[in-house]
């Protein structure tokens, strides 16, 4: 399908793994098509749980926990030559970012085989949900569902929609100094430029004061 003449192009939503240990990204997962529709849901951490609690009902903890779902939809049917596995890549690229890979797990065994006693999670990438240029967060992949619905003559799935669900982690999650924690400063300090011009008086309203 062909744009509008001088309209720009639109860019591409994805995730970015990065390497938590260097904060460099290892790998860019692009979405073949962006979504449609972003679902997000925001709960205040307020310490007053209680109703009555005059001393905390203003108070918060931190960073709202904010949660957001939408569906990725992928299409290799038209362009077989292009892709020979199908939608194997690109499903098995989002999906390894939940996995630890094969080289953890034998090391895993190896400190269990000899004897440590304590065995430390191994440490993931760390997932980066890109929606624009000004919308860049750190999340945690919390939901995850693949519907394949085509195949090819090897049984690849050749059209998939997959529907996604992510935490948005803060520095609550990773602290300040963590690449993600970096990253969701700059998603809040984004989000606050956003909001600053928005503002009228208070007539608007149909009120003088309050």
């Amino acid at each position: 399908m062909s744009g509008f003449p001088g309209r720009a192009k639109s860019v591409r939503g994805g995730f970015v793994l990065v390497d938590p240990d260097t904060g460099q990204p290892v790998k860019t997962i692009p979405f073949q098509f962006n979504p449609d529709t972003l679902t997000r849901t925001l709960q205040p951490q307020g310490i007053g749980s209680e109703p009555g609690d005059r001393l905390e009902a203003l108070r918060l903890k931190g960073p709202p926990h904010e949660t957001m779902k939408f569906e990725a939809e992928f299409d290799a049917a038209d362009a077989a030559d292009k892709h020979p596995d199908g939608l194997h890549p690109v499903l098995a690229a989002l999906e390894l970012s939940m996995y630890p890979n094969v080289a953890q797990l034998r090391e895993e065994d190896a400190q269990a085989g000899r004897g440590t006693l304590e065995i430390a999670p191994v440490e993931a990438p760390l997932t980066v949900l890109v929606l624009g240029p000004k919308r860049v967060v750190p999340v945690r992949i919390a939901d995850f569902s693949v519907t394949e619905e085509a195949f090819d003559q090897a049984l690849a799935p050749i059209r998939a929609k997959v529907s996604i669900g992510v935490r948005v982690l803060t520095v609550d999650d990773l602290g300040y100094r963590h690449k993600g924690g970096l990253l969701y400063l700059a998603h809040q300090s984004q989000k606050e430029r956003f909001a600053h011009p928005v503002d009228s008086a208070l007539g608007t309203l149909g009120v003088s004061s309050i």
